[in-house]
């Protein structure tokens, strides 16, 4: 008996026969046959084929996969979509007593399909005595439990009236790669922010209204180029119903941009729709929730 593949004793050098590997009309192989050698491809042979005798190519090894230049690992889906969804995980601990937890989210893309989880990084002590001015560390990951953004924010006081006390966060993917900032510009009514390269460099501009409240609304924050003008996308923060507002901190936050907008900038509006959220719709125990720049 031959070997599989190759041509029976019958036949001359060179020659193919049109079925390598016989199947009975029942359609399991023959049980007499070995299987093909690991990486054995069929129909491969130096010599030219005889006369009448069928052709078959050999088979061609699969492409590699196209990975985007200057994206940093983890963030490859963010070059397909233009929105992005955040929702605040409900803590019972913190709904029920009042105790503040590490606020924890759920990033998902339009159709609702969880693409990365956060989480809050932060002592007791900072969380509950330094409410939602607090200093932390917030850490992406993927679906595989894979970390692939950190944001970190200072801790930095709130008053309108001193420019020293601007807030900001570092966004780094992967952690420890800073790939950009977040920024807010000093103005006495609006909350204004820039957001900036790795070098510090403007990019673009965002802006939100002067009462950043949601009453039965969103609250909608304006992105821009760096030089203001026509809208490019926004930050919403989405009205969550009566119950949530009122009696918990939850909220749920939309993200637009350019489809072809620079995947690391997209990573650092997600880290600007983070601090949104503790500037002006964090509410920690019974302290009053900000909703303006002077507060």
């Amino acid at each position: 008996m031959s070997a599989p593949g190759y041509p029976p004793p019958h036949q001359g050098p060179g020659s193919y026969s049109t079925a390598p590997y016989p199947v009975p009309h029942g359609g399991y192989g023959d049980p007499n046959h070995a299987p093909p050698p690991v990486g054995f491809h069929m129909g491969y042979n130096h010599q030219q084929p005889q006369p009448g005798q069928p052709v078959i190519p050999a088979i061609s090894p699969a492409p590699a996969a196209v990975v985007p230049v200057g994206v940093p690992p983890g963030l490859e889906y963010l070059t397909q979509i233009d929105q992005i969804l955040i929702h605040q995980k409900v803590e019972l601990l913190e709904a029920f007593i009042g105790f503040e937890t590490n606020n924890q989210y759920e990033i998902k893309n339009s159709l609702g399909q969880k693409i990365y989880k956060a989480k809050e990084k932060n002592d007791c002590c900072t969380r509950n005595c330094c409410g939602a001015l607090r200093s932390f560390d917030m850490k992406i990951k993927d679906n595989t439990d894979r970390e692939v953004i950190r944001f970190i924010r200072p801790y930095r006081c709130a008053s309108c009236w001193f420019p020293c006390c601007l807030q900001e966060l570092e966004v780094q993917a992967p952690p420890g790669t800073t790939i950009g900032y977040v920024s807010q510009d000093w103005h006495p009514c609006l909350p204004k922010f820039s957001i900036k390269g790795a070098n510090k460099e403007t990019v673009m501009k965002l802006e939100g209204p002067c009462f950043a409240c949601n009453c039965c609304g969103d609250v909608n924050f304006k992105l821009t180029g760096k030089d203001g003008g026509k809208s490019i996308g926004r930050i919403s923060k989405q009205w969550s119903g009566l119950i949530k507002e009122v009696f918990t901190d939850t909220d749920n936050f939309g993200i637009q941009f350019p489809m072809d907008l620079d995947v690391k900038m997209k990573a650092v509006l997600m880290g600007t729709c983070f601090l949104i959220d503790f500037m002006f719709f964090e509410k920690v125990g019974n302290t009053k929730q900000r909703n303006t720049v002077f507060s």
